[in-house]
């Protein structure tokens, strides 16, 4: 299929080349901007496996939110308790 293309191109093989590769790049815009797109709401990588709802236990665990999710690190440094 290759070979067709690069003989219906017209011309010496720098204008072939340059061509091939304005094709090559047309089909990949034509694939990222509209088929993928089109068929992400049907691919399934987007459903987890893991159930977040239930991996904190009852409570959550230590610095969650009313949401059971734990915040991410601010930076700034732990509060510690003191020491007796």
């Amino acid at each position: 299929m290759y070979g067709l293309i690069w003989r219906i191109l017209p011309g010496p093989w720098i204008s072939k080349f340059i061509m091939a590769l304005g094709l090559l790049a047309g089909a990949a815009a034509l694939l990222w901007f509209f088929a993928f797109p089109a068929i992400s709401p049907y691919m399934p990588f987007n459903d987890g496996a893991v159930d977040i709802e239930g991996a904190g236990g009852a409570g959550g665990g230590a610095g969650a939110d009313e949401s059971g999710v734990v915040p991410a690190d601010s930076g700034a440094p732990a509060e510690e308790s003191p020491a007796e």
